[in-house]
């Protein structure tokens, strides 16, 4: 399994915009999006690259494999 890309806050909140995630609210760094039933945070601290464990919890929340992250990110 080859090594996940690592993208900051922003970045994240970006490429969820273009899975067709829409911004909900921000309180303080965390970004909360939602797209049907499906929802969630990402923090975002300036540059900073989400750390592993933060980058899988999302994942997860979304129901997308680290495989599809990858393959998607690099289009």
């Amino acid at each position: 399994m080859p090594n996940l890309p690592r993208p900051s806050g922003k970045e994240m909140v970006r490429f969820l915009g273009q899975q067709g995630f829409t911004l909900m609210r921000v309180r303080g760094s965390h970004h909360f999006m939602a797209r049907g039933d499906q929802r969630t945070t990402v923090p975002v601290h300036g540059n900073q690259t989400l750390k592993i464990g933060t980058l899988r919890g999302i994942l997860r929340d979304i129901e997308m494999s680290p495989e599809q992250f990858t393959e998607l990110w690099n289009e």
